[in-house]
């Protein structure tokens, strides 16, 4: 599933991995108290392991393994991961996979290879979408919420503009889905376009 080799893949701006090592080392020192004590609560909730891995294909269709805080159990959304999910908590230990070169701390959501397939993603035509690294969150993860296509035209976007203030106002959104829930933050930047 890995693009031609011959395909060169650079940065979207210069100091964009400098910037996501450093972002990850305070991300990591931040939210690494509040990870412990969610994953108590999680293994309280429902005696399971906190954590959930999973394969997702990331810049030049590499898979790697993606670190998140399992919200599910038994096939249904647990009442504290319903809250993990609205607050983007789960989302916090991909800060790991920041740290091993897998992601970036903004691009576009890491999928999976059923996800790829389902999208009709697995063409050449949206190899652009491949051609940087996923990331924890990105424009499709705070604006979607509207289907496939805009999600798609969301990624195309950022693929093709990334800059450092996109990667600001992307993580200063983030930040504000921490504290006040994802749908009060999409109604604010939907209000703001």
């Amino acid at each position: 599933m890995r693009l031609d080799s011959s395909l060169q893949y650079e940065e979207t701006y210069t100091g964009k991995r400098a910037l996501d090592i450093l972002g990850a080392c305070v991300g990591c020192a931040v939210y690494t108290p509040l990870l412990a004590v969610i994953a108590i609560a999680k293994l309280l909730e429902d005696g399971a392991s906190p954590f959930f891995l999973q394969v997702r294909i990331g810049k030049g269709r590499k898979p790697f393994t993606a670190i998140k805080i399992r919200t599910m159990h038994e096939g249904r959304i647990t009442p504290f991961g319903a809250l993990l999910r609205r607050t983007g908590l789960d989302e916090a230990p991909q800060f790991v996979n920041v740290l091993k070169g897998e992601m970036s701390i903004v691009g576009p959501r890491p999928l999976t290879v059923y996800d790829i397939h389902r999208l009709g993603w697995n063409v050449r035509d949206v190899d652009w979408r491949f051609a940087v690294r996923p990331g924890i969150t990105g424009m499709s993860q705070l604006l979607a919420g509207r289907g496939v296509r805009y999600s798609r035209r969301l990624d195309r976007l950022y693929a093709h503009s990334a800059s450092l203030a996109l990667d600001a106002g992307i993580i200063v959104s983030s930040l504000a889905v921490n504290s006040f829930g994802k749908a009060r933050v999409r109604r604010w930047l939907s209000r703001q376009r």
